[in-house]
């Protein structure tokens, strides 16, 4: 039974990590829905702010800022990992390659993202 539980509940805390954020977000939209039925209903008029607020894109355009605080953020992972892959690599030396591959993955996706942040059009103004 001890055997098949590590695998359970790695794989159920990786389904929670991406359905639980999107079960959030969805149950607060429902709540702002209700509430503005409620709002109607009951005759008030809706500020254009709120109308804006609703109809308006949420996702803004990558800028350069954006593209290098990730890039820098997966570079640390992969370099983490690689370090991670150093300190397994002094007890266990068959594990040192496969896990220098696993961090080479984040870091080479970090790598792009700050390459991209120097290509960006949509550069912010330098402050």
């Amino acid at each position: 039974m001890e055997g098949i539980f590590v695998p359970i509940a790695f794989f159920s805390l990786i389904a929670a990590i991406c359905i639980v954020p999107v079960w959030l977000k969805s149950r607060e939209r429902k709540e702002m829905q209700a509430t503005i039925r409620s709002a109607i209903d009951k005759g008030q008029a809706l500020p254009q702010e709120l109308i804006d607020a609703m109809t308006k894109d949420v996702r803004q355009p990558a800028t350069a800022l954006r593209d290098l605080r990730s890039g820098v953020i997966w570079l640390a992972v992969g370099l983490g990992l690689a370090g991670l892959g150093t300190m397994i690599g002094f007890e266990e030396r068959d594990a040192f390659h496969p896990i220098l591959g696993i961090a080479f993955i984040p870091g080479m996706i970090g790598l792009a993202l700050i390459a991209l942040s120097f290509f960006n059009p949509n550069k912010e103004p330098r402050v």
